[in-house]
């Protein structure tokens, strides 16, 4: 997943070292869990090296799994996973989200109601452990990363010239080859659940024949934007972000950045 997944150029990486990329196959599961084992011990190396680890990139839940761990749930029941997939896709919208209500009201109000794979797993664990999701995780806790000093740096640039971006890169992934990136990963893997990705996704409706090119990159435009959205929603919430007010990559950010890092170090 070369193109859709934004993925570091090899010139980028030859800058300084980049770490868990290329560490999983389309059709192999890896889970937050998995991200949280490696990453930790990623971070380890590097700082064996005396080096400084910088975690970056905006999937809120990878992020809280490394830093805050995660309980020790119940294995994947895949045969549900499945069932609870299909009844998403084939009922009306929120219908998980229902379910989840009447299993855990306390998880289905901290769960988005258009975030499926969060809500697949919190009904399957109630059904398999036949226990609240929340129950299982006030009770059992979690297992927070030690060792090291977090510094949380929050980029947020003007909305506007945010979504330029966005539209941009969108656009560009489609030049550059996406649809026959998708149709090459087709038919490595099959429809595995990655190719449900966005972008991947549009891709997909381009080969299947339901969208036009220019309806798939206007729909992974959309879909980019809601991302955004939800992911300022989420780190709005982590505590002590250290926001910067544009895109990270101006001077004065650079000098904001580097700000930062000394004064957590004369604290340590």
């Amino acid at each position: 997943m070369e193109i859709g997944s934004a993925k570091p150029s090899l010139a980028e990486r030859a800058l300084l070292p980049h770490h868990l990329i290329d560490v999983a196959t389309l059709d192999v599961p890896y889970t937050a869990g998995d991200y949280c084992r490696d990453g930790r011990a990623a971070l380890e190396r590097i700082a064996a090296r005396g080096a400084l680890p910088i975690v970056t990139g905006g999937t809120g839940l990878y992020l809280r799994a490394l830093t805050d761990g995660l309980f020790d749930g119940p294995q994947r029941d895949e045969a549900l996973r499945a069932r609870l997939q299909t009844a998403h896709e084939q009922r009306e919208n929120n219908w998980l989200h229902r379910i989840l209500k009447k299993l855990d009201p306390v998880s289905a109000e901290r769960i988005h109601a258009n975030d499926a794979p969060k809500l697949i797993r919190a009904i399957e664990v109630c059904l398999t452990t036949h226990r609240p999701f929340s129950l299982i995780l006030e009770r059992e806790g979690k297992d927070p990363l030690t060792g090291f000093r977090l510094l949380r740096i929050g980029l947020n640039p003007p909305r506007a010239a945010l979504y330029e971006r966005l539209n941009a890169r969108c656009a560009q992934m489609f030049s550059d080859g996406l649809v026959e990136e998708t149709r090459g990963l087709l038919a490595r893997y099959g429809r595995v659940k990655a190719l449900d990705a966005l972008g991947y996704r549009q891709a997909l409706a381009v080969i299947d024949g339901t969208m036009s090119e220019a309806e798939a990159v206007a729909a992974a435009q959309q879909g980019h934007r809601n991302y955004s959205k939800r992911q300022l929603t989420w780190f709005r919430r982590e505590p002590a972000v250290h926001w910067i007010e544009d895109f990270g990559n101006t001077a004065t950010s650079f000098a904001t950045a580097a700000a930062l890092i000394q004064a957590q170090r004369i604290t340590d």
